[in-house]
């Protein structure tokens, strides 16, 4: 059964494959916005080595931390990864408090799951399992956002209890409670 955990290098070749069917549906340019395109942007070059992989991982684990170097504007975030056995399937990340821009498009939560593992009910189980996490950093209601284009999304946010506040732009804003 699948299952949220820590980034682990257990996960190496299939994270690779992952990666390929995200750059092969378009993600990773300079023009996407989003937390596999950055990590491709940035870590992509090293993810072939065992040993570029586990600094990866171990990067993707120090931001969760408070005192950890990060990027600017950057706030520290929680990163799971969705896996069944050596199988990724997708990635979550918890943002621990919310900067100006995230309170209008990135929210507290973020997930991706892999092209070849959607409409498996995976994104809404991994949301599911993230709310009491975001609980425990002290997030009482999560902003969860999407692309007002994006109806799976949006049914994903519902399904776990998502409310709609408003549209801002091309983005819905619901929030969602992290206590059931």
């Amino acid at each position: 059964m699948p299952e949220l955990v820590l980034p682990t290098a257990d996960v190496h070749q299939s994270f690779l494959a992952a990666m390929a069917e995200f750059r092969a549906e378009g993600r990773g340019g300079q023009d996407d916005g989003s937390m596999i395109a950055w990590e491709m942007q940035d870590y992509g070059g090293s993810w072939g080595t065992a040993a570029g992989f586990a600094a990866y991982v171990s990067d993707l684990r120090a931001q969760a931390v408070e005192d950890s170097p990060r990027k600017e504007g950057l706030v520290p975030s929680t990163t799971l990864w969705f896996v069944e056995g050596a199988e990724y399937l997708g990635r979550l990340a918890i943002r621990h408090r919310l900067t100006p821009y995230l309170l209008e498009e990135g929210g507290h939560i973020g997930y991706d799951v892999r092209p070849s593992a959607r409409r498996r009910g995976y994104a809404t189980a991994m949301l599911r399992a993230a709310l009491p996490l975001a609980r425990g950093l002290g997030i009482e209601s999560a902003l969860l956002t999407c692309d007002v284009t994006n109806d799976a999304s949006r049914r994903v946010i519902e399904a776990n209890g998502g409310v709609l506040e408003d549209r801002r732009a091309d983005k819905f804003r619901f929030w969602v409670p992290t206590k059931s």
